[in-house]
């Protein structure tokens, strides 16, 4: 059977209705989407007082340029496994142990070498850690997006990798046509 719905390598965009449920104004990246469910991680929540530099230095991995580290972002990608990290990156990189390449565009590492690449200035040229992901059992998301809770859109590099992290939900919106202040937390059905 066919996932009707193809969602890899594409944004959910929360809609309003979604707040109070951890995922207000979220805009996540779809990394694996088919029958048995989808994976995704949250591009525009930034994580309270952590650092890549000092996740870097509480692994003990040697750094080229800590200046560079600062500037890297650290988001949540989700509730599940926060204790985990994971980096979206452009494609060009890919892990001694394992790379999921989502699309052209967008490739995943969930292991340590990622972290070690980066911090040697040897990683990938754009990239944004998460810890944590989102996901969903099988039907999941196609139920939650039929009662109105996302939106989906396409991705881009610009949006994911450079856009600001708060301007990004208004920018996810208003690549698909959505005014964000038109938005209503209530829709119906014709």
């Amino acid at each position: 059977m066919e996932t009707p719905l193809e969602l890899t390598g594409k944004l959910l965009i929360a809609m309003p209705g979604m707040a109070g449920s951890g995922f207000d104004h979220s805009v996540i990246y779809i990394c694996a989407h088919s029958d048995d469910g989808a994976m995704g991680l949250i591009i525009n929540k930034p994580a309270e007082d952590v650092r890549m530099v000092d996740l870097v230095e509480q692994l003990e991995i040697p750094t080229q340029s800590e200046t560079a580290l600062r500037e890297t972002p650290v988001c949540i990608g989700g509730p599940v496994e926060q204790g985990r990290g994971f980096v979206l990156h452009s494609p060009e990189y890919n892990s001694r142990i394992h790379t999921l390449e989502v699309d052209g565009s967008f490739s995943m590492t969930a292991t340590l070498d990622v972290l070690e690449d980066i911090a040697s200035g040897e990683g990938p040229v754009r990239s944004l850690l998460m810890l944590g992901y989102s996901g969903w059992a099988a039907g999941q998301l196609e139920d939650e997006i039929s009662r109105n809770g996302w939106l989906t859109g396409p991705s881009s590099p610009e949006l994911v990798f450079e856009a600001p992290i708060e301007d990004k939900w208004g920018l996810a919106l208003r690549s698909i046509g959505v005014d964000p202040i038109g938005l209503s937390a209530t829709a119906g059905r014709a």
